[in-house]
């Protein structure tokens, strides 16, 4: 194939263009076990092509938890809504006293094996997931008990008064299942579920299974079923929307975008944030001036148009545009001046489980470079970088993090990422005024006094030159034309709901 002679198109996607033929001839036919065509379906099931194989045996005590509920098999006591509210679900009610909230459930509920939802239902899954090691992510830091107080009611205390228990409690990785799932210390959640879906069959990481369960409590789902197949390459699940072989493709990678017809891909704002990190406890970045002096010299808006080619917005904080309150809260932020880098030596580290961060890292290094600054760059897979990068091995480390964590509220990602005592605190950030902030953010009820609060402390950490947002993502969906009602979420919780199916 000739390479079109037009120096604005981006090279990288080019070589895209190259891939795909390979890409879709691997993919011809992977779907026609379930009785589909490249056509589409023909007996109103949904072909989903997903980004990540099961980690984890789809135990929703892991990140796995997230495809139970995309696929609307798993569901959990509550639900949040657009704002990040908590909305009923499986629980219809609840209320607080002091540190206890007690929980009213949803009558008629019967999980996918015929067994009814009841409180002791929900007590064994809250308390397999208290008792997992390691815990589910929001259940980091937090003493959390359950107990049954009648058939249908169930109490959840912590340790110290919580105003995050209902958000808490709509993370996936708290999903409620049926008795039958728990045993031993894996959960197996096949035929577990209450949601419209049954997932009947899970073939190792390849694929999985899915039919309509008809006894649903919120009624019958559009679709018959759903054929999952896990497509760990872009180009190749970019491929399957291009040839008909999938009827959703999550996360397009941004190079196969514009390959596609435009009218086939969804763009949503994630709260997921780019961000460099700068080691404050070691290092030249331990020097204030420095990192202002990165700060400084980085230009986001290149790395927007070049690497993610417009699909990503610049970031002028650590909250994008998917918590839109964020940027009416912001004020200005005063940070210290830049010195001077002076050939100031510093390694960047990233990942390369997401194909931009590379192209990412190159970019930052040029125009550091650009600043005085001698940069190395060390790039691995994530998870042979995480324990360094915690550690505080590098003196940068780019991230592409997501801000609102499990919970729906920014608060827990700002604690965990930029509190001395942060589980997550990849910049080794130690500052009383930080500290401050992130303490009375996390300890007031939710509304609007809590998201000002939030911002107050997303501005002490910005003061401080410890993470410099690079950009927020956009999550690139696509949607064969026949499809309808496929969710379009940027929490990436819901993807096939009771009213998504193929005319």
């Amino acid at each position: 194939m000739r390479l079109p002679e037009n120096p604005s198109t981006p090279r990288r996607a080019l070589l895209a263009t190259l891939a795909a033929g390979t890409a879709a001839t691997l993919l011809t036919g992977c779907f026609s076990a379930s009785g589909t065509s490249s056509e589409g379906s023909r007996d109103g099931r949904l072909r989903l092509a997903m980004m990540q194989p099961p980690r984890s045996g789809l135990s929703p005590l892991s990140d796995d938890a997230f495809k139970l509920s995309r696929w609307s098999t798993a569901e959990t006591l509550v639900r949040l809504d657009r704002d990040g509210n908590a909305v009923p679900a499986l629980a219809t009610a609840w209320k607080r006293t002091g540190r206890t909230w007690t929980f009213t459930l949803r009558r008629g509920v019967t999980f996918h094996d015929g067994t009814a939802l009841t409180a002791r239902s929900v007590v064994t899954s809250l308390t397999a997931a208290t008792g997992a090691s390691p815990k589910p992510r929001i259940l980091d830091g937090v003493d959390l008990s359950v107990r049954a107080t009648g058939p249908h009611t169930v109490t959840v205390t912590t340790g110290t008064a919580d105003p995050l228990v209902p958000q808490r409690l709509s993370s996936p990785q708290l999903s409620v299942l049926a008795a039958k799932a728990y045993r031993g210390r894996a959960v197996d959640p096949v035929g577990a579920g209450t949601g419209p879906f049954e997932l009947v069959k899970v073939s190792g990481t390849a694929s999985a299974t899915l039919n309509r369960y008809d006894a649903y409590w919120g009624g019958k789902a559009k679709a018959s079923g759903i054929d999952v197949k896990f497509v760990p390459d872009g180009t190749a699940r970019a491929a399957a929307l291009r040839s008909g072989e999938a009827d959703i493709v999550e996360a397009v990678p941004v190079s196969q975008a514009a390959l596609l017809d435009p009218k086939l891909i969804t763009e949503v704002p994630m709260p997921r944030t780019n961000t460099l990190y700068l080691n404050t406890g070691s290092g030249p970045f331990k020097d204030a001036g420095l990192r202002a002096a990165a700060r400084e010299a980085i230009d986001a808006e290149q790395i927007v148009k070049g690497v993610y080619e417009g699909r990503a917005d610049v970031a002028e904080g650590l909250l994008g545009p998917a918590l839109p309150w964020a940027a009416k809260l912001r004020g200005k932020i005063a940070r210290p001046a830049a010195g001077a880098a002076e050939g100031a030596r510093i390694t960047i580290g990233t990942f390369t489980d997401r194909a931009e961060l590379p192209e990412v890292a190159q970019v930052l290094q040029q125009q550091l470079r650009a600043a005085g600054f001698q940069v190395t760059l060390d790039v691995r897979e994530y998870a042979n970088i995480e324990a360094d990068a915690l550690a505080g091995r590098f003196d940068a480390f780019i991230l592409s993090r997501a801000t609102v964590l499990d919970s729906g509220d920014p608060a827990a990602y700002l604690y965990s990422d930029f509190a001395s005592s942060g589980s997550f605190n990849i910049a080794q950030l130690s500052d009383p005024a930080v500290d401050r902030a992130l303490t009375t953010a996390s300890g007031i009820a939710t509304g609007e006094a809590r998201r000002r609060d939030i911002m107050r402390a997303e501005a002490a950490v910005l003061a401080t030159d410890a993470a410099v947002p690079l950009l927020h993502e956009r999550v690139i969906q696509g949607d064969a034309a026949h499809v309808s009602g496929a969710a379009h979420d940027p929490r990436e919780r819901e993807l096939v709901t009771l009213d998504t199916f193929v005319r």
